[in-house]
């Protein structure tokens, strides 16, 4: 079983007003906020610094979007598709991915914390380089997603599927991956120290060593 600790849920007003996306552009600055966005496609967008705070998405689509360097805080993404979406280098604090399909999501150099990927599709999700402190992945399909010298605080993978990922660079001490599917993992010896474990993956596990496990 994977360790629990508490994250900071999103912090969403009762009552939210229903507005479009495109309204950002009536802004100085691109921003939304204490709204819900639900049952439409946001498409063919490019961004550098969008801010969004306490905002729901419900149903919505985004198709080629890029928003580098994005702010997002206290914000639901609910049976949503970001495939190939871009937030690199992001601010991403107080979200929650709920059902969502994020084939391909861009989080590299991002600052990932108080983030949840429940039942989400997230394979060959990208978070090269990116610092994640307080955040759970939990029955999620996450092959082929890139781990690449990331930070890991406080980071829990439960019953995901991360076959193919890749772990390169990245410490893995304290995470415990037990409940997780995979057939093959891209780590080193030196990332897979004090990293935990089943009994059955550590076999596999064993043969990085070259040792032979006898039956």
């Amino acid at each position: 079983m994977a360790k629990v600790f508490k994250i900071e849920s999103p912090k969403l007003p009762l009552a939210l007003e229903k507005v479009n996306f495109q309204d950002i552009f009536y802004e100085e600055d691109p921003y939304l906020s204490n709204c819900v966005i639900a049952n439409t496609v946001i498409d063919n967008m490019a961004i550098d610094r969008l801010i969004l705070s306490k905002v729901l998405f419900k149903n919505v689509r985004f198709i080629d979007v890029s928003f580098r360097k994005i702010d997002l805080t206290d914000v639901i993404f609910e049976n949503c598709d970001l495939s190939n979406a871009s937030f690199r280098e992001g601010l991403i604090h107080r979200v929650t991915f709920d059902n969502c399909k994020v084939l391909g999501l861009n989080l590299a150099e991002a600052h990932v914390g108080n983030v949840s990927f429940d039942n989400c599709i997230a394979n060959l999700c990208d978070f090269t380089e990116t610092r994640l402190k307080q955040v759970i992945f939990n029955h999620s399909s996450l092959q082929s997603a890139n781990y690449f010298e990331c930070k890991f605080n406080k980071v829990i993978f439960n019953e995901c599927d991360i076959n193919d990922a890749d772990f390169s660079q990245t410490s893995l001490k304290g995470i415990d991956i037990s409940t997780c599917r995979y057939e093959r993992l891209n780590v080193t010896l030196e990332s897979i120290k004090g990293c935990e474990v089943s009994s059955e993956q550590a076999v596999g596990f064993a043969s990085l060593l070259g040792l032979k496990v006898k039956s």
